[in-house]
């Protein structure tokens, strides 16, 4: 059998999740990596035979994406050229997260495409929604990748298609131990607006990790370093707390880890705010940005010893081979 497995390369939680899927799905296939998007920072362990450019959304550094960078970068020409010639005829299926080159030319040339993603799982009628209105967010959250059968992941299993998320095994396998600093990872915001704003909590050790620049220096008691993945999750694994945005694979592995944790939705990111709010009903504190006029729930979950019990089994294996299994027609008709 040979699969096609696409990942979206906006940030780097796809990338993550691919870290345990890709070996998964190679014990039952011969399996081809397809990657599109320029906005991740850490590398796969894997040969990627595919590398597009696809279409990608571009972090801000205000608490946002970029909506104009991202229509500036957006290079539609290359991308209908990309679909076109992206050759998913030769496989028998099609997995896709969130990519949507591959999506699209199944789309075109009628090809059966399953959907295996947290989005997926965030735009379920079944999974928590937001009080934002954001109906552009909402369109694109739905038809940025097309599919024919959809699979997801959230912080809770909401429905049967909707399975726990996947920590991956650098995760799972880390010792966890607490000297005391909180690890900080908002992609949205640049160095110089979370330098002024961390300051105002100097009794707190911060260790931030930036996509914003590529050296490393402490200011009083905050600490900027690039993107690692190895360190960060070194940071993770032995901090107090875990402020982040509201994402899905960082917040879900601070809940693995038994951390203390604190979103802040990206705006203009419909999909955050979904997430944001499965997160509030789990527990965890939300706040909207990093102002002066949040400083007090900060302060309170920093003083707080709340953590949210999650169990997230290791069932990679089991979900493979049952998604397998279940589209065999797909796969030899």
């Amino acid at each position: 059998m040979n699969v096609l497995y696409a990942i979206q390369g906006t940030g780097n939680g796809h990338l993550c999740r691919a870290m345990d899927i890709v070996p998964s799905l190679r014990k039952h296939a011969n399996v081809d990596i397809l990657l599109s998007g320029t906005q991740a920072d850490i590398n796969l362990p894997f040969d990627i035979k595919y590398r597009l450019n696809g279409l990608s959304f571009i972090f801000g550094k205000h608490g946002g994406v970029d909506l104009w960078k991202t229509f500036v970068h957006s290079k539609f020409r290359l991308f209908i050229k990309e679909v076109n010639a992206c050759p998913v005829q030769d496989y028998d299926l099609v997995i896709n997260d969130f990519e949507p080159v591959s999506s699209w030319a199944c789309n075109l040339k009628e090809k059966f495409c399953i959907a295996l993603s947290h989005q997926a799982a965030a735009v379920d009628h079944s999974a928590p929604n937001t009080e934002e209105i954001d109906r552009l967010g909402k369109f694109i959250l739905k038809h940025y990748a097309p599919h024919d059968e959809a699979y997801g992941f959230h912080f809770q299993s909401y429905a049967n298609n909707i399975f726990t998320p996947i920590i991956r095994q650098q995760v799972r396998e880390k010792k966890r131990t607490n000297k005391g600093h909180y690890t900080v990872y908002l992609p949205s915001y640049d160095d110089e607006a979370l330098l002024r704003y961390l300051s105002r909590f100097p009794d707190v050790k911060w260790d931030v990790f930036s996509k914003h620049n590529k050296r490393k220096f402490t200011s009083n008691n905050i600490s900027f370093q690039p993107i690692d993945n190895t360190l960060f999750i070194e940071s993770m694994a032995s901090s107090e707390g875990i402020l982040c945005g509201a994402g899905f694979e960082t917040p879900a592995e601070a809940l693995f880890l038994k951390k203390k944790l604190l979103v802040i939705p990206m705006k203009n990111q419909y999909e955050q705010h979904l997430n944001a709010a499965a997160l509030k009903d789990l527990g965890v504190p939300v706040v909207r940005n990093i102002k002066p006029e949040n400083d007090v729930q900060i302060r309170d979950w920093l003083e707080s010893n709340r953590i949210v019990d999650v169990d997230y089994k290791d069932e990679v294996d089991d979900i493979i081979y049952a998604i397998l299994e279940r589209h065999a027609n797909n796969i030899y008709s």
